[in-house]
């Protein structure tokens, strides 16, 4: 970390900080659930895409990190991170090979896979090279993205256990599409149903493979609900340490209309830059900085202050207010929670670290645009 400004005043927007004791809280709170429950967490760097991040929640506790592609797991690798699993499939000569080349520097890098032709390509590039590596077979439990069906999965599993460069360590199963289901009941029952399928596979792995032991899945909006499961070892959440708006407003356990089990995290400044209509005033920060999807930023500084963000084109947005609350004047910075925090995390290279105003240093997001 490097300090660069003194306060949150200073800092030139739109820009990302990062509330290091809401952060820290996050951090904690999970772990401590997680552990809890004898389980163990694998956090996605999709999400916050930055090494330094990912170094503080194994600092905290976690036994690794999720990355979705190659380029994400060489800039992991660069920063001297391991125990690394790639949760998308690696299908090409050129990308596998660069998968093996991360494997001399990193041997615990694991990979799922889902495809026969997926298994014997990895499994034949590996024995050119006089290596091996752990794999996880995907299994899809609905989400219908990557992953083999149920019914397909022990035929792979046994097309893995013969290949002798490969050794199957375990299963993934991400319900990516039950994450922001609105309703806590709903995403509980939906959740417990679509592992159930993967749960029947893994029982007859970890029976008839030793080496079978990991079964990884979940993600923020259901990291309370699929600690339940037995079988589920491991959790793959990314969102709880930043958080926004989508998230925001599913329901938590306790039937709340909000779901406050992790704070949030993340902050995205932007200044109002023009004041010359009645009923709106301009800032700027648009959709280069707000990713459009999900959730509705919100205005959460000034606090109670009645002020509703929109997008208003590629560089500005437009700031309206409701309950004849006043507009800001110009020049004022505003203080928003993002609406989807993944791929606006993507859009700048840095997070500025804060307590209170105060700006204590900076974290690269050094894995911005890492996409192959």
């Amino acid at each position: 970390m490097t300090t660069t400004e003194k306060y949150k005043s200073d800092l030139e927007t739109p820009c990302l900080v990062l509330d290091v004791d809401v952060l820290e809280r996050n951090l904690k709170k999970m772990q401590a659930v997680v552990e809890h429950a004898g389980k163990n967490i694998r956090p996605h760097v999709k999400t916050h895409k930055c090494s330094a991040l990912a170094q503080r929640q194994i600092e905290v506790g976690a036994i690794g990190v999720c990355a979705a592609k190659v380029s994400e797991a060489e800039a992991l690798v660069k920063a001297g991170l391991e125990n690394i699993l790639i949760t998308g499939p690696v299908v090409t000569p050129s990308k596998v090979e660069k998968l093996i080349n991360l494997l001399t520097t990193a041997s615990s890098l694991m990979v799922v896979v889902d495809h026969p032709g997926n298994i014997a390509l990895l499994d034949t590039a590996l024995r050119a090279r006089r290596m091996s590596m752990g794999v996880l077979l995907d299994v899809d439990v609905g989400m219908h993205r990557t992953g083999a069906r149920p019914s397909d999965a022990l035929a792979l599993a046994e097309q893995i256990v013969s290949c002798p460069n490969l050794r199957l360590q375990g299963i993934q199963a991400y319900a990516g599409h039950v994450q922001h289901i609105r309703s806590y009941e709903k995403r509980k029952h939906t959740s417990h149903q679509c592992l159930q399928e993967a749960v029947h596979v893994f029982r007859d792995l970890n029976t008839s493979v030793p080496t079978c032991t990991i079964f990884s899945a979940s993600g923020t909006g259901t990291f309370d609900i699929d600690l339940a499961v037995p079988e589920v070892s491991e959790l793959q959440v990314g969102s709880y340490v930043c958080m926004d708006t989508e998230y925001l407003e599913i329901e938590s356990d306790d039937k709340g209309t909000r779901f406050e089990s992790f704070g949030p995290a993340l902050r995205l400044l932007t200044t109002v830059i023009s004041v010359n209509h009645e009923s709106f005033v301009t800032v700027d920060a648009g959709l280069k900085a707000l990713y459009q999807d999900g959730g509705k930023p919100q205005v959460i500084v000034p606090e109670n202050s009645g002020l509703k963000y929109d997008w208003f084109g590629d560089e500005y947005g437009k700031i309206t207010c409701f309950d004849n609350s006043k507009l800001p004047s110009i020049g004022t910075v505003l203080e928003l929670i993002t609406s989807h925090c993944d791929p606006t995390i993507n859009l700048f290279d840095r997070y500025f670290l804060t307590r209170g105003e105060k700006v204590t240093g900076t974290w690269l997001i050094d894995l911005r645009g890492c996409s192959q």
